[in-house]
């Protein structure tokens, strides 16, 4: 198999937790699927030469930077806390989260933390640390490990977490005052792993299967026929990848526009075509796309 490295497979990590789903899902449309049990740690692959386990994504950083594993899937926020030697080689812009610092709203004067020695608690160490040392404020960092915005009011003045919707944020009373970065889930190698050629290429080749897929959700296929009067100025307003696929319809009755068009212009593009002669329109979804 093309991801077959020598005798060695891919080492690739998959995270546990609320990133779990949208990554096996991803590797699965992209044809690569796993059978595990429910406490499986290293399930099957349907896919020779490559070896997959489960763990914590701040684990599968640890693992890539000592070289135990290839490649594996993490977020950007842990990246920067771990300061982890890794490379980053595709986003896929799953679970988009906000790492902010928040306080009880009460305790905020115009919205901002008051003056004074202040308690802070948080997972992340390291990037509290330099927001702390960034805003000059006078604070005692808490680690915590979990369930960071139960601390305040009566264990911390404030926290640094993770926000995807904020709704957890807001059913504590907690507002937030900062904004520190903003992450999602990406996918990472070990550096040494890329340096080989053999291990590169099943890596690249990997990173094609994903990005197929991600690229393919974000558009569908278009087809329009149009009347040979008006074929110019409906092809010039299709945003295809590069140039729309025209065939002649049967009769000499005009022409089958085909393309690949964005997702989110639909509903603008759709009323443009009618308007500018096309007709029978057909939209559809589309698994994969391989530039």
């Amino acid at each position: 198999m093309l991801l077959r490295v020598a005798e060695s497979p891919l080492r690739l990590g998959i995270p546990k937790g609320r990133m779990n789903e949208g990554v096996v899902k991803l590797l699965a449309d992209a044809g690569v699927q796993l059978r595990s049990g429910p406490r499986d740690y290293r399930p099957t692959v349907a896919l020779p030469g490559l070896e997959v386990k489960i763990l914590k994504p701040q684990n599968i950083l640890e693992m890539l930077a000592v070289g135990s594993r290839d490649v594996g899937f993490a977020g950007a926020d842990w990246v920067a806390e771990l300061q982890v030697d890794v490379v980053e080689l595709l986003d896929t812009g799953f679970d988009p989260v906000r790492l902010v610092a928040a306080a009880p709203a009460e305790f905020l004067v115009d919205g901002q933390l008051p003056p004074g020695e202040l308690v802070i608690a948080s997972e992340y160490e390291r990037l509290t640390k330099r927001w702390i040392e960034r805003r000059s404020l006078s604070a005692r960092f808490v680690r915590s490990y979990g369930a960071t915005e139960v601390f305040p009011p009566e264990d911390a003045d404030c926290i640094v977490d993770n926000a995807a919707t904020g709704s957890t944020l807001r059913a504590n009373g907690l507002e937030v005052v900062d904004e520190i970065m903003r992450s999602s889930t990406r996918l990472f190698a070990n550096p040494a792993a890329l340096d080989d050629p053999r291990r590169r290429k099943a890596i690249d080749q990997l990173v094609t299967l994903l990005r197929s897929v991600l690229d393919a959700r974000q558009r569908v296929m278009l087809e329009v026929n149009v009347p040979a009067d008006a074929l110019e100025t409906v092809v010039q307003i299709i945003p295809c990848m590069r140039e729309p696929t025209i065939a002649p319809l049967h009769g000499e009755a005009g022409f089958a526009v085909k393309a690949a068009v964005p997702r989110d212009r639909l509903p603008t593009l759709i009323t443009e075509l009618k308007a500018r002669g096309g007709t029978d329109v057909v939209v559809t979804n589309l698994s994969q796309i391989v530039p």
